[in-house]
Order: C-alpha cells, then structure tokens, then sequence
C-alpha cells in the first residue's frame, strides 16, 4: 500500500518537473503540443503530495500510443486512460511515486481545466490555504487510501475547478491560456 503524504512545499518541485520536461521533449515525440506542471506541486507555497504532475497536450492520442515505449524507457509504465475518457496516464515509481503524466487532446476540457486550477490557486491566496488545510486533514484521516483521499477533496474540487474555468475565461479572453511554466500569465 502507498503512503499518502502531503509535506511542505519544496521549491525543487519546478527544478524535477524542468528536469522531466527536458527529458520528455529529448524523446522526440511530434504529437506532444505542449508539457506543463499541473498539480499542487506546481503551486508556490502549497503542500502536496510529493509527486510532480505533469499535463501533456497532443494532437494525436494513437500517435502517442505509438510512442509508449520511449515514455516507458523514461521510467513510467503505461495506464491507458485509467478511469478517464480521451486520457492516457503514465506513472513513475510505483509505490514510492515521483512523477505522474496526464496526456490529453489540446483541446480536451481536461487540458483546460487542469491549467485554470493551478492558475486560481496561484491567483488565490485564501482558497490555496484552504485547499491546504483540507488535503492536511484528509491525508492525516485517510488511513492510506487513496480513495477516501480523493473523496475528502472532491467537493472543494469540483466546486472551485468551475470558478477557475470561470475565471480564466474573464481574465484570459474566450481560450484558456495555457503556460507550461507554473506560472500564472503576468497581467
């Protein structure tokens, strides 16, 4: 059984994903559109469970398919779409994980969705230490399941993914911004 730890933030968390995102663009895989840090990991100053999220944007899913094997020769073993539709889901470490991929269509609402969070926790000093204080209850009561961690946050998730999706439409025009960086665009 995997441990489920959230711990302060690190500020090597953008220093891994950098690390992976070199790594990932040097496999040479054209379908790739786009690698960004997603996650609570890609959030300054945000507890988390030390494993870096990573988004990747293709245009093609059976063409990344293709190239299974080169992410495989990274160190991650292949999920499929693990539960969610048009996904496809990589992870690195097994029960001691340091990284996850999530690959999507660039125009999938999952792409969009995943960026406008992080972006809002960004922009949102209160609702961060709000969802901090949660994922520190949750992991301290969950007893090591994944599933009851998942659903101690899907509330405060969904609830706050829909006003991100919100916001970054009146802060970013009529498309989602996408910035691979961790960063919030500059105003």
């Amino acid at each position: 059984m995997r441990k489920i730890e959230v711990v302060p933030y690190n500020s090597e968390w953008p220093v891994l994903f950098e690390k992976e995102k070199k790594a990932l663009l040097d496999l040479d895989i054209p379908t790739i559109l786009g690698i960004h840090h997603i996650g609570s990991t890609a959030v300054e100053d945000l507890a988390a469970k030390p494993i870096i999220d990573i988004l990747l944007e293709v245009d093609c899913l059976e063409s990344l398919d293709q190239s299974q094997k080169k992410i495989e020769e990274l160190g991650y073993e292949s999920l499929g779409e693990f539960g969610i539709v048009g996904r496809r889901y990589y992870r690195k470490g097994k029960n001691i994980r340091s990284h996850q991929i999530h690959a999507f269509l660039a125009s999938d609402p999952h792409s969009s969705r995943h960026i406008a969070f992080r972006d809002y926790l960004i922009e949102n000093e209160a609702i961060k230490k709000a969802y901090e204080s949660l994922k520190l209850e949750v992991a301290s009561q969950c007893e090591n399941d994944i599933d009851r961690c998942c659903d101690g946050k899907n509330d405060f998730i969904q609830m706050h993914e829909r006003l991100a999706i919100e916001w970054k439409k009146q802060t970013s025009g009529p498309g989602v911004a996408h910035n691979s960086g961790g960063r919030a665009p500059s105003a």
